[in-house]
């Protein structure tokens, strides 16, 4: 039986793809020159900026990143919640389910972008990418979580978008659910779960069976 839910944030609770594509896309052309376009720039998609940022060339990270998140407040019209997100999230609650994320967000980037949707009541624990050294794909932001929570691996499931979040969760130990109302490349992602919608997550509070599909 399942007792811990973890969610990846972008691309998971919320929509915010549009929105990390089109500030990124924007801060490399006005203070970079650089004109890319957004499928050239997927690859920062469920990573923290400060491990994105150095593979588009840029030395001083803290910087772009400020900026980053300054263009980011020129597209917040664009980040959404997934249809179901709230409703599944209060019915886990319901169970006693203990809840939380685990994020490439920093907390200045959760507070901006996540916390005004209103769905930090429903999620007990939060590990952001500020609270550990080293960031997913490495397992250490979930072995934070569980230490953290007292969770135990075996009874945990991590929900996420990216290949980067299956194997934070496959090196943590901990059964990984693919989002795929979320994920834009799902045929390469080895995940125990595939869910069409939130609500099939429910039907994973009793479930722990062993087999994995691809």
């Amino acid at each position: 039986m399942y007792q811990t839910f973890i969610f990846d944030v972008d691309g998971t609770l919320i929509d915010t793809e549009k929105a990390v594509l089109g500030s990124l896309q924007k801060m490399l052309k006005l203070d970079y020159g650089q004109h890319l376009e957004t499928e050239q720039l997927t690859f920062v998609l469920g990573i923290p900026g400060a491990d994105a940022l150095p593979r588009l060339g840029i030395e001083d990270i803290d910087l772009a990143n400020e900026r980053w998140n300054e263009y980011m407040i020129d597209f917040a019209h664009t980040i959404t919640i997934f249809n179901g997100i709230k409703e599944m999230l209060m019915a886990l609650n319901n169970e006693g389910i203990t809840t939380g994320i685990v994020t490439s967000k920093t907390t200045d980037e959760l507070l901006a972008d996540f916390v005004p949707h209103g769905l930090m009541n429903e999620l007990h624990h939060v590990v952001c990418a500020d609270d550990t050294k080293r960031h997913k794909p490495h397992p250490e932001p979930l072995l934070k979580f569980l230490e953290l929570t007292g969770a135990a691996p075996a009874t945990s499931i991590y929900i996420g978008d990216t290949i980067y979040d299956a194997h934070c969760a496959r090196d943590a130990g901990v059964d990984f659910a693919l989002a795929l109302w979320g994920c834009s490349n799902p045929d390469a992602i080895d995940a125990k779960h595939r869910l069409n919608s939130p609500s099939e997550l429910l039907d994973l509070i009793m479930s722990r069976g062993r087999e994995h599909s691809k």
